[in-house]
């Protein structure tokens, strides 16, 4: 959800531990043009490749930096999607959506002449990856989904599980929030963002709220569009899921798919919610499936020892 993704960028700048020994996100990067738009790519590492797609939808790849630990192995493909961090923004928002960020990955696969690929999707991201698998699976070496949603059963799910959570948890955040929708606000509407922006991003995303606490991290500019959130998403989309993310569905197709398969999700994530990330079992029973006991929304920031090991393991075989 889009209020807090924000926090989450700023709260995870600050991972990177020898900054000097990686590329810049904002300086050493490259533009490929993609789709008659300029789509910025930061490259880490050296390998097979392994595209990091970021969540969203609307972030872009400056929060994704922690993934640096897999360069020893991987040469790993930061990308801002259209619309996102340094790349090209659409003069119109209808021009954004699921299928052109799909499109956009099998665009950017053919710009830096790649053949196979493997393929990271995290939150929304998983939504791409997922809808990439089906679409190009012949291109697709392994496919690693982190936290996301299978259907827009599950996304509405997390709108849902959300807001019980701040409406029983904040209560006066979630009376401020009641008295304005009655006057007709929605989930789009800049006033309706800033009461929900007054809920901190570890109470929902965290097991341990202590881990996203922001350090003095610098701001990454055009981190966050929250035009393209709410085109993909419905102009409600915090209440009620509608658009692109109101209609994609993966569950009957992801029994097809035959490359390796990763799946992973927090036991403590109160948006991509356990109650249904266990149901990719069933719709995905050829993968593995792993739930991070101590981990929210980003098992990459809160359980780094086992997931690291985990996903090198999983590329390498």
């Amino acid at each position: 959800m889009k209020y807090i993704s924000l926090i989450w960028v700023l709260a995870t700048a600050f991972l990177i531990t020898d900054a000097q020994k990686f590329p810049d996100s904002q300086k050493d990067g490259q533009y490929y043009t993609v789709n008659g738009a300029k789509i910025w790519v930061v490259t880490v590492g050296s390998g097979d490749p392994l595209f990091i797609i970021p969540g969203g939808p609307g972030g872009s790849h400056f929060g994704y930096r922690r993934f640096d630990s897999l360069a020893a192995t991987s040469m790993l493909v930061y990308y801002d999607g259209f619309g996102r961090g340094k790349s090209d923004t659409a003069k119109d928002v209808k021009e954004y959506s699921l299928d052109r960020d799909v499109e956009d990955l099998e665009g950017l696969r053919i710009a830096m002449n790649l053949d196979e690929i493997n393929v990271l999707g995290h939150s929304y991201g998983g939504l791409v990856a997922q809808g990439y698998a089906v679409r190009y699976p012949q291109h697709v070496k392994h496919l690693i989904l982190a936290n996301t949603f299978h259907s827009f059963v599950m996304w509405q799910k997390n709108d849902d599980n959300s807001n019980h959570e701040i409406k029983t948890n904040y209560p006066e955040v979630w009376d401020s929030l009641m008295s304005i929708r009655e006057k007709g606000f929605v989930s789009s509407d800049p006033i309706h963002q800033k009461i929900y922006g007054r809920v901190p991003y570890g109470f929902l995303y965290a097991y341990n709220p202590d881990n996203f606490r922001s350090r003095g991290a610098a701001f990454y500019p055009n981190s966050f569009n929250s035009k393209l959130y709410y085109q993909l998403v419905g102009k409600d989309g915090d209440f009620i899921v509608g658009s692109d993310i109101g209609n994609f569905d993966f569950r009957k197709k992801l029994k097809s798919l035959t490359m390796p398969i990763l799946i992973y999700g927090g036991r403590f994530d109160r948006v991509a919610v356990p109650e249904m990330m266990v149901k990719y079992k069933e719709y995905c029973p050829q993968a593995k499936f792993v739930m991070f006991e101590y981990s929210g929304h980003n098992p990459q920031v809160e359980e780094p020892q086992m997931l690291f090991p985990m996903l090198r393991e999983f590329l390498n075989d």
